[in-house]
């Protein structure tokens, strides 16, 4: 079975073109010294609809699907996964809004000038997001945000904030219930008034900051819930099919990248009179590397098929994440193996493609949280 249509060819090579040529260029200068995606780019992916794959086009989107986002996705992250995760923070608003609030919000949010972040976790509440302790406190037509929340990407540099607070104590094991969707708009280049953060010094996933923020007595109008009070939880599995296909596609754009890279060091790298490419081992831990990213490109194609035509897919969309993101570190670390001490430089996008991989295992869900999803449905839920 052929995914690719001659469409989907097109938006392909696109994407690939301008990774290639804008994006990795970018990224090797500004990776290893921490800089910021520059405004420039992201204004040539607004013009390019990157923004819009997945917003109708009565709102200026593309009006596409899931298999092309993933597309595009897993080019730009073969070049800086950053880039290709700057688009989840427009295409379209996670929950229910208004009609005419998608008239305003979607046309800039598809051009790339109003763009999201989004902020669920907390220190007590990764995996376990039911676990969401930050209040959100009814005061009149406001809410009053307290508490501390971490990992919160582009908070600085976005527009407008979702938040996930807890409104209602948890009932009983049902521990999810209580919590409800904000979005906080600010002024972009600072935190919303009320909140101070602090950015965490990562290891990787450079090009913008990831915040630990702190609300306290911060100030919201009622009108910025999102959805129904108490029911947030229920928007964040809504998206998490979409979400962790887009990290599969990054995770396979960054183990091309290391494969196509690898492939043609080997045959420019002579040692013992030759070529490393005749040496057996590496020729056949250069195929190895190759099947595997093949066999994950070709699981999310089946994937982001299925959540384009609606179907529930949990499970599958918890296999491809774990797969495809087990996969990446270890060809990324093959390729650093093959590279030799030079692979072990910053000379090299060899080591940004490892430490960003590393990182696929870790958001949108741990492998263990895939593992767990998956065995849940193949055999039951274990008891509380």
């Amino acid at each position: 079975m052929s995914y690719i249509t001659e469409e989907r060819k097109l938006i392909q090579d696109t994407a690939r073109e301008f990774a290639l040529n804008e994006v990795l260029p970018v990224a090797n200068k500004l990776d290893p010294v921490e800089g910021d995606i520059p405004m420039e780019l992201r204004n040539k992916m607004g013009e390019l609809g990157y923004f819009g794959i997945l917003i109708p086009e009565e709102y200026g989107g593309l009006g596409l699907g899931c298999f092309e986002y993933a597309l595009v996705a897993e080019e730009l992250a073969r070049a800086w996964m950053s880039v290709a995760s700057i688009i989840a923070r427009g295409n379209g608003i996670w929950g229910d809004i208004t009609e005419e609030q998608k008239r305003k919000i979607f046309p800039k949010m598809a051009r790339g000038e109003y763009l999201g972040a989004f902020s669920l976790s907390e220190p007590d509440a990764g995996s376990d997001l039911a676990n969401v302790s930050c209040k959100a406190t009814r005061d009149g037509d406001d809410f009053v945000i307290n508490g501390t929340k971490t990992w919160c990407t582009f908070a600085d540099g976005a527009d407008f904030i979702h938040l996930f607070a807890r409104t209602a104590p948890p009932e009983g094991k049902r521990r999810h219930v209580g919590i409800t969707q904000f979005m906080i708009e600010k002024e972009r280049g600072k935190l919303p008034p009320g909140c101070t953060g602090t950015p965490i010094r990562k290891i990787g996933y450079f090009g913008w900051k990831t915040w630990e923020l702190h609300f306290d007595n911060c100030r919201i109008p009622a009108t910025t819930m999102v959805g129904e009070e108490g029911r947030g939880f229920y928007t964040m599995m809504a998206f998490l099919e979409v979400a962790r296909v887009h990290t599969a596609a990054r995770a396979i754009g960054l183990a091309r990248g290391a494969l196509e890279d690898s492939l043609a060091y080997a045959q420019r790298r002579s040692q013992f009179k030759r070529p490393i490419a005749e040496f057996q081992a590496i020729r056949f831990k250069l195929a190895e590397m190759a099947a595997n990213v093949e066999a994950a490109r070709q699981l999310m194609y089946a994937v982001a098929t299925d959540v384009d035509s609606k179907r529930r897919c949990d499970k599958e969309a918890s296999m491809v994440k774990w797969f495809a993101t087990e996969m990446a570190e270890r060809v990324t670390s093959d390729a650093l193996q093959i590279h030799g001490g030079y692979g072990y430089t910053r000379d090299l996008p060899l080591e940004r493609y490892w430490r960003d991989a590393r990182l696929t295992k870790i958001f949108e869900g741990t492998s263990q949280i895939q593992l767990r999803i998956i065995s849940d449905r193949l055999l039951g839920a274990l008891p509380e």
